[in-house]
């Protein structure tokens, strides 16, 4: 009996004569299957990881007479007929653009534009006021734009559209819906409601460590791909590195929250303003490392969760709706118009960290550079 394995890459018997006595080589016939993965892999680490997404596990590995995915992958690597010289499109590319390639002054770019677009709102008054605002938004926007198409959070294309969208009406719900939401409770709003500088400058400030950390996970990531034997060890060891970039991000937020809140005499730390930050940071690294459906999802379902607070408090006014803003109120009144944002937001980052620590500690998910296509 021999050992294929079938389009999932599982292994089954099949009706043939045992390799020993001149019938068919499994790995052969492996490698058959995966014939596109061996040819295109730049090294034995991607036909691994390209062989743990089709389900091949360690102990599959055991039945092709091979102690782990790993080995089994540098046979196949080796196996594989190639010139002389690798031609230079299929040279390896490295782990993570360095801070040498631009991203890392990039990365400071949309908390400059934001700042200076704090200063002109708070330096204006009345229409002028508005058109700064407009144009800062819109200044901020593209900088961040530019500053995520390079670097180590940058996301193959076509897989931000709507998570795009989604993402900049949490940022704007930030900066507007906490006022609007407490002013639409009081009876209001009867002029303009005061606006939340301090947790969106915040949050365009972090976008720098928010690069340098995704820059750190990808870099340790590779090498521990390069020094593990065996998928469950790979996993084993990149856990703990996800988690403590995961950290790393949040202190950084939490200073850059202090200081901007003291600076702009606003509250000093947010809570909403950590749950939106943890959640956009996880919700990209998916993304970049190839799992975007999760985190469009899951930022869709939290923006609307928010708008529909904002909804149906106003809906509330209409005559008999009155019991519409009790789920709101009721939070609120226990812990002010920011815990809307903090509930929504903080359980949407816990799903995607608990998602993050099944996906992201695949070896299948750093087998290549983020963003490389």
């Amino acid at each position: 009996m021999g050992i294929v394995a079938d389009d999932e890459g599982r292994t089954s018997p099949e009706s043939a004569p045992a390799s020993g006595r001149g019938g068919v080589d499994p790995v052969k016939a492996l490698m058959h299957r995966h014939r596109e993965l061996c040819e295109r892999a730049v090294d034995p680490l991607e036909i691994a990881a390209g062989l743990e997404a089709y389900g091949v596990t360690d102990r599959t590995a055991a039945r092709f007479r091979h102690r782990d995915v790993f080995s089994l992958a540098e046979e196949m690597y080796a196996r594989v007929p190639r010139d002389a010289e690798t031609p230079p499109e299929r040279r390896p590319t490295p782990a993570a653009s360095g801070p040498g390639g631009g991203w890392a002054v990039l990365a400071l770019l949309p908390g400059a534009l934001c700042a200076a677009a704090v200063a002109g709102v708070r330096l204006t008054h009345g229409q002028p006021r508005l058109a700064v605002a407009a144009a800062g938004a819109l200044a901020v926007a593209l900088g961040l734009r530019v500053a995520l198409r390079r670097g180590p959070l940058r996301a193959p294309l076509g897989t931000t559209g709507r998570s795009g969208t989604w993402t900049c009406w949490l940022i704007a719900y930030t900066l507007l819906g906490d006022g609007l939401l407490a002013a639409g409770l009081a009876g209001g709003p009867e002029g303009p409601w005061p606006l939340a500088t301090a947790p969106v400058l915040a949050l365009a400030l972090s976008c720098a460590p928010a690069l340098w950390c995704a820059h750190l996970l990808s870099v340790r990531a590779r090498r521990k791909l390069v020094v593990s034997r065996g998928l469950a060890d790979f996993a084993d060891s990149v856990r703990p590195l996800l988690l403590g970039v995961f950290a790393l991000y949040l202190c950084a937020l939490l200073t850059l929250l202090a200081v901007c809140g003291t600076v702009l005499d606003e509250p000093a730390v947010s809570a909403g303003a950590v749950a939106i930050g943890a959640l956009l940071l996880l919700a990209r690294l998916l993304t970049v490392h190839g799992f975007p459906h999760a985190p469009a999802v899951v930022l869709c379902t939290a923006a609307l969760t928010e708008t529909c607070a904002l909804v149906t408090v106003f809906a509330s006014r209409l005559p008999g709706c009155s019991y519409l803003a009790v789920p709101v109120r009721t939070v609120t009144d226990a812990w002010g118009p920011g815990a809307v944002t903090a509930l929504v937001c903080g359980i949407a980052a816990l799903l995607l960290l608990g998602h993050a620590t099944r996906t992201l500690t695949r070896a299948s998910a750093h087998a290549r550079p983020p963003g490389a296509t």
